[in-house]
């Protein structure tokens, strides 16, 4: 099995830390976010790895390649982004992508169960499967429904229920055929340009532990978590 890690971001929302080291590297625990992708992937069967890498990508691949820690048989591939091809457009700099895949963010912890994962999208013959985890947004505010000028409905600092993406999917080959041939493409311009053309793109709700480490906060909770039950997150 073969998985894409999309490590190439500036992870701007994490400075200044992101100023000197690349949001893939920073520790979670005792070893960095990506070490706990890598470990975990291989452990559901993944032995090839590609790396999409961009901002300080020297860094990552300098650390990979001296990591004693990683199983010998996961064989990495670096592939180097010029420009921000985006989400999705960054694909196009892996060659001989073919059949299923993973791809995913390189910042993402978590306990999902990806060959659970591929089973769903096989059996759903999706193009594309987006991972997802439920998401409460408490609203801080009374929250006014009104129409023509006039209120019809008041609820005071309501919470709202949504799916959202966990940055981890599966694809089948033919869902590249739809990327555009060049420039930027993220990855919600490809799952429309999908939907226009009635492609099945699949939602695999997960209720795994999930860390989107994108900014300090999250980035504090998934050490806390990682810290209170290290053996939950270790593969």
């Amino acid at each position: 099995m073969r998985a894409v890690i999309l490590a190439g971001g500036l992870g701007l929302r994490l400075r200044p830390y992101t100023t000197i080291l690349p949001k893939p590297l920073l520790p979670v625990g005792d070893r960095p976010i990506i070490e706990h992708i890598l470990r975990r992937l291989h452990g559901a069967g993944v032995r090839e790895v590609d790396l999409c890498v961009g901002h300080l990508g020297e860094l990552i691949q300098v650390y990979l390649s001296q990591a004693t820690s990683l199983p010998p048989d996961l064989e990495l591939r670096w592939h180097w982004e010029e420009e921000p091809l985006g989400t999705a457009g960054a694909l196009r700099v892996v060659p001989g992508l073919q059949g299923t895949f993973i791809a995913m963010n390189g910042d993402i912890l978590t306990t999902l169960d990806y060959r659970d994962l591929l089973d769903f999208h096989r059996q759903a013959g999706a193009a594309l499967t987006v991972a997802t985890h439920a998401r409460r947004v408490r609203v801080d505010l009374g929250v006014i429904d009104a129409d023509g000028g006039r209120i019809v409905g008041y609820r005071e600092k309501p919470s709202l229920d949504y799916d959202v993406s966990m940055g981890i999917y599966v694809y089948d080959e033919r869902a590249l055929e739809y990327l555009p041939p060049d420039g930027a493409c993220q990855f919600p311009e490809l799952v429309q340009l999908l939907l226009d053309a009635s492609e099945t793109v699949a939602a695999y709700r997960s209720d795994a532990e999930w860390f989107d480490i994108g900014t300090v906060e999250e980035h504090q909770k998934a050490a806390d978590a990682v810290e209170a039950a290290p053996e939950v997150f270790r593969a």
